[in-house]
């Protein structure tokens, strides 16, 4: 049975959601205003899956998914794509792995490109030369990694909020070489069963063609299990690296696991972080380090969460003769955030900014495709785009005050300098 929300008129983004005949979840947003069709299938089976001693083996099979099909060689399958005038992406990061497809609606351009991409994904053959192929390409990338300071930093404070949870475990040249062929077979037949799948459609087709799109896409996966992730364990805390390396710059973060993509602080800790550091000029991390100082250029703090707590990150570049110093004003002014939160003006501005800018987040196809793969993947409720403006508009004070003060424990704070000072 479709169940649809409750759209007011003006919102413009009406969701149906079922679950298919393969018990994937659907959610389908019909839209005509261009002969396109955006398509998402995504799969718990992001690195967080992953173990610490083979890391990098969801990202390597997900690459393998486009190696060839029982029906497609890897060349015929790109050869098709392109002839449908479709276009292709795979879409990774800690909990999803998948692919996003935009074809024209046009039944023979959009069956072309959906029967290749729903081979990809049930019956793929993993054909050794193209597993070699991409191994060694992954440990390419993992050793380049390595001397690009700022994904050093990201890695290094990733490994240091998570020491114990896949969120922080980074692949390298070691652990990509272990990963044997029957190693990516394995974790396709764990992590890409039906259980595990959300198909998302938006686009120039009614709600029947969606069905049998979703069918197309999910009908020949295993059926699986829904996984279980471990939760994060609460740091007793914070630990300071820093890390030599010749670059110019210091590449500072700081970090804490905070939030979870279905958690009720959701909407305090967005809005008030566009006042500390998510608002640009409007921010208070900007104003203090790049206006008053000019210790940085650009300075930014983001909430990212995950199905389990994702982080809250602080990050700056900066002189290396001047790291100790702009990481200890950053330190003080997430600290007085922390402490007092935004005045009555700033939480004003910031909301004044997030409901003005929101039309921008829904519209295109493609980014209502992002919003409701979200909605779908995390469980959200399928008004969550219908509520945003009034949920950012009834946020208090005492809602990101209370919000922040419990998140947020600034002398735990995880610290990463990457070109430290000597």
């Amino acid at each position: 049975m479709t169940l649809s929300a409750a759209a007011p008129a003006e919102a413009g983004v009406k969701i149906d959601h079922w679950t298919a005949e393969s018990g994937a979840r659907v959610n389908f947003v019909e839209s005509h205003a261009l002969p396109i069709v955006d398509v998402a299938v995504e799969f718990a089976a992001g690195s967080a899956y992953d173990s610490r001693e083979q890391a990098g083996l969801g990202r390597l099979t997900l690459a393998m998914l486009k190696a060839g099909s029982s029906r497609y060689s890897e060349t015929e399958a790109s050869r098709r794509i392109a002839d449908a005038g479709a276009q292709l992406q795979e879409n990774f990061d800690l909990d999803r792995a998948g692919f996003a497809l935009r074809s024209l609606s046009s039944e023979a351009e959009r069956k072309a490109a959906t029967q290749t991409l729903a081979d990809m994904l049930q019956a793929p053959l993993f054909p050794v030369e193209a597993f070699e192929r991409e191994k060694a390409s992954a440990i390419a990338n993992a050793r380049e990694a390595e001397t690009q300071p700022d994904r050093v930093a990201e890695r290094r404070l990733y490994a240091l909020m998570y020491p114990a949870h896949p969120y922080g475990f980074s692949e390298t040249p070691d652990t990509l070489a272990s990963i044997r062929r029957e190693d990516v077979e394995r974790h396709y037949r764990s992590c890409y069963g039906a259980a595990r799948a959300v198909v998302t459609i938006v686009g120039d087709l009614d709600r029947n063609a969606a069905r049998a799109l979703a069918e197309e896409l999910t009908s020949r996966l295993s059926k699986g299990t829904d996984p279980a992730l471990a939760p994060v364990a609460a740091l007793p805390a914070g630990a300071t690296l820093r890390v030599a390396h010749p670059s110019t710059q210091s590449h500072v973060l700081l970090g804490a696991a905070a939030l979870a993509r279905a958690d009720p602080d959701y909407f305090p800790l967005f809005v008030g972080n566009y006042s500390l550091g998510g608002g640009g000029f409007m921010s208070r991390l900007l104003r203090e380090i790049r206006e008053k100082r000019g210790y940085a250029y650009s300075v930014y703090s983001y909430f990212r969460p995950y199905e389990r707590e994702g982080p809250f990150l602080v990050g700056l570049e900066t002189r290396r003769d001047q790291a100790r110093e702009a990481l200890e004003l950053a330190r003080a002014v997430v600290g007085e955030f922390v402490k007092h939160g935004p005045t009555e003006a700033e939480l004003k501005a910031a909301k004044k900014s997030l409901v003005g800018g929101f039309p921008l987040r829904i519209d295109t196809n493609h980014k209502i495709l992002e919003q409701i793969a979200a909605i779908g993947f995390y469980r959200l409720p399928l008004a969550w785009l219908d509520e945003f403006p009034a949920r950012v508009e009834g946020v208090t004070l005492a809602q990101v005050r209370s919000a922040f003060a419990r998140r947020i424990d600034p002398e735990k704070l995880s610290i990463v300098v990457v070109g430290a000072p000597d």
